[in-house]
């Protein structure tokens, strides 16, 4: 029966995607060595360890709304689930390296987009968990299916500035904000009673009392 181990060894922003996405490269490995892989269906859950690095004073005051005050962050700081995804394998036999591709969304009402975006620099720890089913020759050349079990995973660091390289191509010089329908028709109602032409100048201008 295969043995594959698997590690994330880059990730780079794919530039020309229908949405913001990171592609992850993935080398899977048969530390057995002896089948014949003929594809793997494989799944990855993402999890972000928030506790595996530190935060600098603005950090924490961005990261207020999901963890509480630092001084209380001995209990609240803990892994967070980021998202699931998908990949293919194609027919190898000692090791091969594909893309692990993850769409991003920049949805604020999410807790990992909150997260990435109160990060001002350093690296994002994040951890693999893999599971699916591995396809290869048994020892009659006979297709037989071996599931991959969660106990493999591989731990990597993604740059900050890649995820905000990547946010800042697709969205240049914007953010996503999804709200409920009642307060949107508010806004909007709001907007055309006082002849304000931009979503921007809308929101300035009820900002203004606040800040002022």
């Amino acid at each position: 029966m295969p043995s594959l181990e698997f590690k994330i060894e880059s990730a780079e922003s794919v530039p020309y995607a229908a949405v913001p996405m990171l592609a992850f490269r993935l080398r899977v490995e048969n530390a057995s060595g002896s089948e014949a892989i003929h594809s793997v269906a494989l799944r990855a859950q993402i999890q972000i360890e928030t506790p595996k690095r530190r935060y600098s004073a603005a950090e924490q005051a961005r990261l207020l709304d999901l963890f509480g005050e630092p001084e209380r962050w001995g209990q609240t700081l803990r892994p967070m689930l980021w998202t699931h995804a998908d990949a293919t394998v194609p027919a190898f036999t000692d090791s091969i390296a594909v893309d692990l591709r993850v769409p991003c969304s920049f949805d604020f009402n999410l807790a990992a987009t909150k997260y990435f975006y109160g990060l001002s620099d350093g690296d994002i720890p994040l951890n693999f968990l893999f599971s699916g089913s591995c396809f290869y020759a048994g020892a009659t050349g006979s297709l037989e299916v071996a599931p991959i079990p969660w106990s493999k995973e591989s731990r990597f660091r993604l740059p900050v500035s890649v995820w905000r390289e990547m946010m800042q191509h697709y969205y240049p010089n914007s953010a996503w904000l999804r709200i409920r329908q009642d307060v949107f028709d508010r806004l909007h109602q709001y907007k055309m009673q006082a002849g304000i032409a931009t979503w921007e100048e809308a929101l300035q201008s009820l900002l203004e009392p606040v800040n002022a």
